[in-house]
Formats: structure tokens, C-alpha cells, sequence
């Protein structure tokens, strides 16, 4: 092989590898987007201490056995979800979870912390509610389906759910080994075989992130009877809450 061309490939393969050392470094800034502040103030805040942070929980206080956790998007200020939230469940008391350096946490997001993090806010919302729905949505849909496999919830709703973020980040960047890259992998699919939970699944008919062929492989997983799929027609990934039938939809959990 002339020197030449073999100084072309050399060089083609240390640009590509540093390529992927660029991307394997990145990763978590393409997942986790925080807000700058709070959508609106929740009725009521509080504070959990967590291994290595402080995360903040907005609060719609309600007496009695029932209540609703919810995990939000990868972009989202949960706090925005309130009134739909409200509106939906008016006698659910209510808890959402500001993931780790989101708005009013401290910390860094990963799964293996959210995930801890979210069956620590389980925990002690069922002391006191014994009921309790969980709601994820987006990235909080793989979050909430890890949860749902570790604790007996009341109902699970799932909000543009996918099979699995190892396989959205393959189709995004499809020249790159993402599935050896990627350290936050949310496999819901493999999840989904150990939920007893009733679960829907809300999907967004015309959503641009999430692949409906991503959400109905995430369906096939759960065990016979278990869970069922409901589309929001009209509705876009980041639209699908401002769509009509939308908080009738969630009324099912209650």
C-alpha cells in the first residue's frame, strides 16, 4: 500500500476515533437539557436529600390514600405540568420531581441517579398515600417504567414512550458504535417483562422524536393484558399535552 494512502487512512481513522471519544464525552449534554427556571411556582416545595445532591419536589398537597408522582422530559421544568396535572387528577395529591442539576436540584443526571432518586420519592409519597399513579414522560417514561418494576404503583402512564434510548441514539447517529458508547441507555424493553401495573401508553400521532414503531415495540414487551396504547391524534412530541383529549386521557389513571 502506497505511504501515501496509508497516512490518508490513518489519519481518517483518528479523526473517526476522535470523533467518538468527542461523542462518548458529550453524551450526557445531548440527553439532559435543564431549564434556566421554574416554569411557574408549585403551591408548595420541598427539599429530599439524595446521595451526592439536593433535589427539589413540586408539591400540590391533598389529604388521603391518593397521590401522583411524575418524572418529566429531558427539557422540561416540571413544574409547567402542574395545572394539566391538576386538572386531571383533582384529588390526587401531587409530587414531581426536579431531576439532579434541573431547576432548584443540585447534582448531575444519570440514570442509574434518577432512577434512585425517583424510587426514594416513591417511597416516601407511599408512606403517606398509599395509592400512588405514576406519570412519566419522555426521558421520565424510562425513568417511571424502572420504578413500576420495583414498587407496586397504582396505575402507570407513560407518556411518548420508547423501547429503548440505546436504539433512538443508533438512528440519530447511525456511523458511530452509540450502543458501546452510550452509559445511559434507558433499555425500557427489557423493563417491561416484570410490570404488573395496569399501563397506557399516550403517544403523539405525528411525533418527531420518538418513532411510533419505537413505542409498539416498548407495547409488545409488557406481559399479555397488562398495557395498552392510546394515541393523542394530532399531536406532536413536545405538543401532545395541548391537544385535546389530553387530560382525559391521563383521567384514566386516576
Amino acid at each position: 500500500m502506497p505511504k501515501t494512502l496509508t497516512a490518508i487512512l490513518l489519519l481518517g481513522l483518528g479523526a473517526y476515533g476522535a470523533a467518538c471519544l468527542a461523542l462518548f464525552l458529550a453524551q450526557r449534554s445531548l440527553i439532559y437539557f435543564p431549564p434556566a427556571q421554574a416554569a411557574i411556582e408549585a403551591p408548595t416545595s420541598s427539599r429530599m436529600t439524595v446521595a451526592g445532591a439536593i433535589v427539589k419536589i413540586s408539591e400540590r398537597p391533598r389529604p388521603g390514600k391518593q397521590a401522583l408522582t411524575y418524572l418529566g422530559g429531558n427539557a422540561e421544568d416540571v413544574s409547567a405540568s402542574l395545572p394539566l396535572l391538576a386538572a386531571a387528577f383533582p384529588d390526587h395529591a401531587l409530587y414531581l420531581l426536579h431531576y439532579r442539576g434541573y431547576t432548584g436540584s443540585t447534582g448531575k443526571p444519570t440514570e442509574q441517579a434518577l432512577v434512585a432518586d425517583a424510587l426514594r420519592l416513591f417511597d416516601r409519597v407511599v408512606a403517606d398515600h398509599p395509592d400512588v399513579v405514576l406519570v412519566g414522560r419522555s426521558l421520565g417514561s424510562g425513568v417511571a417504567l424502572q420504578v413500576a418494576s420495583m414498587r407496586a404503583a397504582h396505575r402507570l402512564v407513560l407518556i411518548t414512550p420508547y423501547d429503548s434510548m440505546a436504539d433512538l441514539a443508533a438512528r440519530q447517529f447511525p456511523y458511530f458504535p452509540v450502543r458501546w458508547l452510550l452509559r445511559d441507555t434507558y433499555k425500557s424493553v427489557r423493563h417491561a417483562p416484570r410490570i404488573t401495573t395496569p399501563t397506557v401508553l399516550l403517544t403523539a400521532e405525528h411525533d418527531e422524536i420518538i418513532p411510533a414503531s419505537s413505542s409498539a415495540r416498548l407495547l409488545s414487551a409488557f406481559p399479555t393484558g397488562v398495557a395498552h396504547l392510546q394515541v393523542i391524534e394530532g399531536a406532536g412530541h413536545n405538543t401532545i399535552s395541548a391537544r385535546p383529549g389530553y387530560v382525559q386521557a391521563l383521567r384514566w389513571a386516576r
